[in-house]
Order: structure tokens, then C-alpha cells, then sequence
């Protein structure tokens, strides 16, 4: 899965030759969008007089992230022009953010939205923010260690597709299970208390149910594609395969700026759409 590299890779047959400029789009685009919303998030989060909440640690760790992969554009820009080792190695490091940072933090969230919705008393046991920090830890480990695969061309062995396959299946399953357990709590009566009670909270359940909807679909669209093509390789034709790879690849570098976007909207910080 030697994805970051392709467009400094020179040996790609001559009617595929604009190929690599679908990864230089891709990571303009990301760039271009998504570093300025990750920033902006990223001021927004440490700006607060009482400092970050400990119910969005995740979303923090999360946009940090996909600030160091939007960097890495920068260093790809310059690797095309002057290709080195270093340079080479560095773009390759940084995929993992793209394909274990962004998924692993993105079902964090999805799992703590779970948590507060279907079983409360067991969110606010786990309130105080060093539970998330220790999660947090264990998230980057594993994201180091995937940065170390493709930095070190570890991730050119094919046993490493059947890896993220059973990374973002297990992912997929979690998100739908706390996406449908949300939905099935909306479903159900509320206690007593008055109407503007009831309503408070369903709402509160509503924009949980819709984040986690939003990031099962995204996971949807930007991982099952990739899965599906790299467990169809061995009989696909491999100019299909490659023309069929950028293009996934194209779309899920290009969506970093989605989630940051989403953040500012139920923030109200985007004056031109009404905050839900």
C-alpha cells in the first residue's frame, strides 16, 4: 500500500502518467481546506478560559492529526520537486495518520456519543478526562506504529491489506453498533419530567445520533471502497486497479476538511448555516 508515494513514483506506464497529479489534487485540496477549519477548530479548543472539555479530547487529538497529515502535503509539494530519501520516507510516514488516526479517533467519538446516550451512569463514571487521555495514548501508539509501516516500506508486504481490512471492518461494525443502539434509544419513550425536559434531551440524542451517522457513512464511503479493490486485486486488471486506487485514494485525502466543517457548524461558528 505504498499510496503517499505515487506521485513521485516515475515508473508508471505511459497512459497512466496522470495519475500522480490525482494525488497532488488531492492533497491541495486537503490543504487547502482542511488545514485552515483544523486550525481554526484546534484555536477554538485551547482558546477557552476552563480549557479543553474532557468530552472533546477526542475531537482535539483528532483535528491535531489531520493538521500533521495536512503538513505533510507541504513536504509531498516539496519531495515532488526535490526528491530525496528523507522526504520520501517522510510522506510515507505521515499515510498513517490518514489511515489509522482519522478512523481510530473518529470511532472514539462515536463510541463516547454511545455512551452518553445509551448508558449514562457509565459515561459519567468515565467523565474525568484522564479515562480519554489513556484512550488517547493507546490510539497514537497504534498510530505510530502504522506511520512505522509505511515510513519503513513495511507497508508494501500484502499481508498489511488483510491488517487494515480487519481494521476498518472491526471500526465499521462498532460505529454501526453505537449508531443503531443511539437510534433504538430515540425510539424508546423518555422518563418522566416536563416537556421542555423530554425535549432538551431528545435533542441532545438527536445531534448525537446524526454524529455518529455522519461518521459511519464517512467511513463508509472513504474505507470500504479501498478494502474492497485491494481484496479484488488479484483479478482486476492492474491499469483498472491503479486508475481505481487514486481515485479512492483522491477522495479520502480530500475529505479531511469534512469533519473540522461539521465541528464549526454545531459550534455555530459558520454564519451562513444555522447551527442544529
Amino acid at each position: 500500500m505504498n499510496t503517499s508515494t505515487s506521485a513521485t513514483n516515475h515508473s508508471l506506464p505511459d497512459n497512466l502518467s496522470f495519475l500522480p497529479l490525482i494525488t497532488t489534487a488531492s492533497y491541495a485540496i486537503n490543504t487547502i481546506l482542511g488545514l485552515p477549519t483544523n486550525v481554526y477548530v484546534l484555536w477554538l479548543l485551547v482558546s477557552r478560559s476552563e480549557g479543553v472539555a474532557s468530552s472533546e479530547i477526542f475531537v482535539l487529538n483528532h483535528t491535531i492529526a489531520e493538521i500533521i497529515f495536512c503538513l505533510s502535503s507541504i513536504v509531498l509539494f516539496v519531495c515532488q520537486r526535490f526528491p530525496t530519501t528523507v522526504l520520501i520516507h517522510v510522506v510515507k510516514f505521515c499515510v498513517g495518520f490518514l489511515f489509522t488516526a482519522r478512523p481510530l479517533f473518529q470511532c472514539c467519538i462515536c463510541v463516547e456519543r454511545y455512551l452518553a446516550v445509551v448508558h449514562p451512569v457509565v459515561y459519567l463514571k468515565c467523565k474525568p478526562s484522564r479515562y480519554r487521555v489513556g484512550c488517547c495514548g493507546v490510539v497514537w501508539s497504534m498510530v505510530l506504529g502504522s506511520c512505522s509501516f509505511f515510513g519503513f516500506d513495511l507497508g508494501d508486504s500484502p499481508h498489511i491489506y488483510y491488517v487494515y481490512f480487519g481494521q476498518f471492518l472491526a471500526l465499521l461494525l462498532v460505529i454501526l453498533f453505537c449508531c443503531l443502539s443511539v437510534l433504538m434509544v430515540l425510539k424508546r419513550p423518555g422518563p418522566g419530567g416536563g416537556v421542555g425536559e423530554k425535549e432538551g434531551k431528545h435533542d441532545r440524542k438527536m445531534r448525537a445520533f446524526r454524529i455518529i451517522l455522519i461518521i459511519l457513512v464517512s467511513m463508509v464511503i472513504n474505507y470500504l471502497p479501498i478494502v474492497i479493490i485491494f481484496l479484488c486485486n488479484e483479478v482486476m486488471n492492474p491499469s483498472h486497479f491503479l486508475v481505481a486506487l487514486y481515485i479512492i485514494l483522491f477522495v479520502i485525502v480530500m475529505c479531511g476538511f469534512v469533519q473540522p466543517v461539521l465541528y464549526l457548524h454545531r459550534a455555530g461558528k459558520l454564519p451562513f448555516i444555522t447551527a442544529t
